[in-house]
């Protein structure tokens, strides 16, 4: 009997989320260290691939107050990692980092630098911006036109793997008897110019224990896809309904062989929401506890008001969604091309699914934004989680949890060891693995002495 499909989890630390339910009594910081030193040691005990934080560049907003899903604040991703460099020994360390605000040469230094320091963990989640509410908070504000913003982190993925690539393996002598202390054009001379970036760099960091770090990237329309298949080596996508899961799966899979990779170069990790119970009915009974958490009756008109775009506070979350029209006009005056269509088109969708069904606006906002993936018992749950990677919907799951910072400490424990004794999860990890080793990715490779160049065929035809 062949083995089965080995099954990649990844942990999201809860913070910046509408999961979080702060206002639990057993909930904690989303800021102190011993939060993220307390789930970084549960992702690791519960033998994870790798512990996983998001970022935001500027707190929400809503009505010229800040959004309280933010309140705590958003403190540095390349900071907390670090730190947890020293405290954890195996778990893989990614943090979200933005293309469209950082300039290749630094981003990728500090990366390398993560990866030097965690001897081999250190991840990137690549993401793009391309709003002025973000660009506000950088000199050149929202300079970055919508349709730019790939090509920009095309470009700068692939430079910043050329600076990886600068050094190769082996690079660094240190021969104390004849004083060579590196190899002959070692680094090599990285020389870009293009449309984004012009660099002319010795890169600063010799290569890493894993070659340069694992790139992670969560875009879901047709440049996402295409740049995901490009250059990331894991996608973390909100494709969690197995049908949609395996029709996303099957696409961006189907797009690597277009830039030379095979289908185990990228691993594909939904996020992952759930609830347990020692029942199917206690589990439901939790499912609908924890939403209504989630989605407090303001909360909900948040959601509505901003779908809508305008102030819908004489409503009752309780009652049934509003009956007026959408303001579309402040985003339609910024260029966002058919905004009027598409906010319609949307609110038709709410109207069908609240009056189908006789759901209030609390109800609906619940309905589309929490709902977990899996609801059971440890048991019913490690059945489907293996049953989406056997079939071939998923690689495995983005873990999020929806307390700080025990939100995990759950599945670490009830879930894991039911996936263990199906096989299809590690008992233990390997002395020495680094990320790409935990994930089964393959070793990057970089010809010795030289520079990689750049191999996008956007970046080629141009």
């Amino acid at each position: 009997m062949s083995r089965p499909r080995q099954i990649h989890l990844a942990a999201h630390f809860p913070g910046v989320n509408s999961t979080t339910v702060w206002t639990d009594p057993s909930a904690g910081s989303q800021i102190d260290f011993a939060s993220f030193e307390h789930f970084a040691r549960t992702a690791e005990r519960g033998l994870f691939d790798y512990v996983f934080l998001a970022e935001g560049l500027r707190l929400r907003e809503h009505k010229g107050r800040i959004h309280e899903l933010d309140v705590l604040g958003r403190p540095n991703t390349l900071s907390i990692l670090a730190a947890l460099a020293a405290i954890t020994e195996h778990v893989g360390l990614v943090g979200t980092l933005n293309t469209t605000f950082n300039e290749p040469y630094e981003l990728a230094r500090q990366l390398a630098t993560l990866d030097h320091l965690s001897e081999g963990r250190a991840g990137w989640n690549a993401v793009t911006s391309s709003d002025a509410f973000h660009g506000a908070n950088f000199r050149r504000g929202g300079y970055l036109d919508h349709a730019d913003r790939y090509e920009r982190a095309r470009e700068f993925a692939a430079l910043a793997k050329e600076l990886w690539d600068s050094w190769p393996e082996g690079g660094v002598r240190a021969d104390a008897a004849t004083g060579d202390f590196l190899d002959d054009g070692v680094p090599a001379r990285v020389r870009h110019s293009g449309p984004q970036f012009d660099v002319d760099a010795l890169f600063d960091v010799p290569r890493s224990p894993q070659g340069r770090p694992v790139i992670v990237q969560a875009g879901d329309s047709a440049d996402g896809r295409t740049f995901g298949a490009e250059h990331a080596e894991v996608i973390f996508s909100l494709h969690t309904g197995f049908d949609d899961a395996r029709a996303f799966y099957d696409d961006v899979k189907g797009r690597l062989a277009g830039y030379g990779r095979e289908e185990d170069s990228l691993k594909i990790l939904p996020a992952a929401t759930f609830a347990i119970g020692d029942t199917d009915d206690d589990a439901r009974d939790r499912a609908r506890h924890i939403a209504r958490q989630q989605v407090r009756p303001e909360v909900a008109l948040t959601y509505v008001e901003q779908v809508w775009g305008r102030d819908l506070s004489g409503y009752d979350p309780e009652g049934p969604l509003p009956d007026v029209e959408p303001d579309t006009g402040s985003e339609t005056a910024r260029g966002w091309a058919n905004r009027h269509a598409a906010v319609r088109a949307r609110i038709a969708k709410l109207r069908e699914l609240s009056e189908t069904e006789g759901l209030s606006i609390r109800e609906t906002v619940i309905r589309l934004t929490a709902t977990p993936t899996f609801v059971g018992t440890p048991s019913r749950i490690a059945a489907e989680i293996d049953r989406y990677v056997q079939e071939r919907a998923t690689d495995g799951f983005t873990v999020v949890g929806h307390l700080t910072p025990h939100g995990l400490d759950e599945f670490a424990e009830r879930v894991v060891p039911l996936l263990q004794e199906r096989g299809s999860y590690r008992r233990s990890y390997e002395d020495g693995a680094t990320l790409r080793d935990l994930l089964g990715l393959p070793a990057p490779t970089a010809p010795r002495g030289a520079a990689v160049p750049l191999t996008s065929p956007a970046l080629a035809a141009r």
